[in-house]
């Protein structure tokens, strides 16, 4: 075996990095391979890769010298202090020029210390967003690098070769920004997946408990609203899982525990929306939903206590309430999408990144979890104007949610009425509502504020940026307090 053969190499051989291996195996890249725990290195040679021209390696050193140079060295092992470990573990052996590329789940910040403090070493570093699940990596995820621009050139053959491709053979990879940005884009996917998902399991309980529906009327229902508008990948995997059944001949979904895990990516999002002042109303709901669903004792007590509505209202018309269902999950994923898309612009503001908006759409269309028709209609919304403020000022979306809002607030009162907990419908509606107020009581809000800690606050009849203060009380100062943040 000659040194300095393989194209690329792969550090972390848990499914996904098998996975991407083997994708990268299938374009024609010569692959080297390592892992901390050496025997899995083997184990890999003797299976998965049997037949393929991957390369095993038993130490860095030598894993190293397989690459050619600049050497691409791949991380995909546990987001967190085990990436900077194997960084630590490569340093000796890299030389100026090299590129390492983590294509876990980092933090975004933790993705630009690193691209600067490697930078400082010669090192090219990219922090690349990788999604899709085990599937996507074996057959064309969604790939979303950032970090140093420099090292874009050499890796992007790879990348876009292995990444999904949408109808027209476009590659759903392309560079994303500076120092963190891809991984905070990967992170936003990930909000939004958590939105998408709790919104189809608001549709479902709905669904289930108003029309006393079984597993197989709902995969029915599923595969008829994945033929349309919510053609996705979240709908057709829970179509399929309706119709699984287990061993005794029972729906498999009836048997599942009702506390969902979390693995940190939502809240990131959310702590970053706080961070930036942005409303992620929907995508908060649903990481405090998987929160609140891990309570189970606590909600089993309750259950014996606390009592909902006597009766669970009757729905008159079966067909027009799972349509009115529909329409609310369409448009609760608007809202969705509207809200993740502020957060993006946002952050590109804060630090100074040149996010493509619709490239990010694109790049969301093949491979990824959130894979579905919508993110075509928010591509077409940035080429029709690529400086949108909002999804929703679009016309394509303005007219959906216009139409189909009464159907939304039907879906959601029917929950309220039923008992039936819609924390992602109703705080869309919520947030839909806020943002076409042109009015809201922030007034009062403001006063009350000034009243108790002489914060200020603007007039209607003054400039904007002018502040006031009030003596409510009569005995109090004229001393203000520093002005507020809006």
């Amino acid at each position: 075996m000659p040194e300095a053969s393989c194209d690329i190499g792969l550090v972390g051989l848990a499914v996904m990095g098998q996975n991407l291996v083997l994708n990268m195996n299938d374009h024609g890249f010569k692959v080297a391979v390592f892992n901390r725990t050496v025997s899995k290195v083997d184990e890999f040679l003797a299976n998965e890769a049997k037949g393929t021209q991957v390369v095993g390696a038993h130490s860095v050193e030598e894993f190293l010298r397989l690459l050619k140079r600049p050497r691409r060295v791949m991380l995909m092992v546990r987001a967190g202090q085990t990436v900077d470990e194997m960084i630590d573990h490569l340093l000796p052996g890299l030389e100026p020029g090299d590129i390492v590329i983590d294509g876990g789940n980092s933090l975004f910040t933790d993705s630009t210390r690193r691209t600067r403090a490697l930078a400082e070493k010669g090192i090219l570093f990219i922090g690349t967003g990788v999604s899709g699940g085990e599937e996507g990596a074996r057959r064309g995820p969604s790939i979303m690098p950032g970090g140093n621009p420099k090292a874009w050139p050499h890796v992007k053959p790879i990348l876009q070769a292995i990444a999904a491709k949408v109808d027209d053979g476009t590659p759903c990879c392309d560079w994303v920004g500076e120092e963190g940005a891809g991984h905070y884009v990967k992170m936003v996917h990930n909000g939004i997946e958590y939105g998408d998902m709790q919104l189809i399991c608001e549709a479902y309980d709905l669904l289930k408990r108003s029309l006393n529906l079984s597993a197989n009327e709902l995969h029915v229902i599923f595969a008829e609203w994945n033929k349309g508008e919510l053609d996705s990948y979240l709908v057709e995997i829970s179509r399929d899982i309706f119709a699984k059944e287990d061993e005794d001949g029972q729906p498999l979904v009836d048997k599942i525990l009702d506390t969902a895990g979390q693995k940190g990516t939502g809240k990131w999002t959310v702590v970053s929306a706080l961070d930036t002042g942005q409303p992620l109303t929907l995508i908060g709901e649903s990481v405090f939903a998987r929160c609140l669903s891990a309570l189970k004792d606590e909600r089993v007590v309750a259950s014996k206590v606390l009592r909902g509505p006597k009766t669970m209202p009757k729905v008159a018309d079966r067909a027009k309430f799972i349509e009115d269902v529909r329409r609310a999950l369409y448009c609760s994923k608007i809202i969705s999408y509207a809200q993740g898309y502020m957060l993006l612009r946002a952050a590109a503001k804060e630090n100074g990144w040149n996010l493509n908006m619709g490239g990010i759409a694109l790049m969301w269309r093949g491979g990824c979890i959130i894979r579905s028709q919508f993110l075509g209609n928010i591509k077409a919304a940035f080429k029709r104007n690529k400086n949108l403020d909002n999804l929703l000022m679009d016309k394509f979306f303005s007219r959906a949610i216009n139409k189909y809002q009464a159907s939304w607030r039907k879906a959601v009162l029917h929950g309220v009425k039923a008992g039936v907990p819609t924390p992602a419908f109703a705080s869309a509606l919520a947030f839909f509502d806020g943002y076409r107020a042109e009015r809201l009581p922030a007034n009062l809000l403001q006063a009350q504020r000034d009243y108790f800690g002489a914060h200020t606050y603007e007039r209607i009849d003054q400039p904007r940026g002018q502040f006031s203060h009030t003596d409510w009380t009569g005995h109090g100062g004229r001393v203000a307090s520093t002005t507020y943040n809006v």
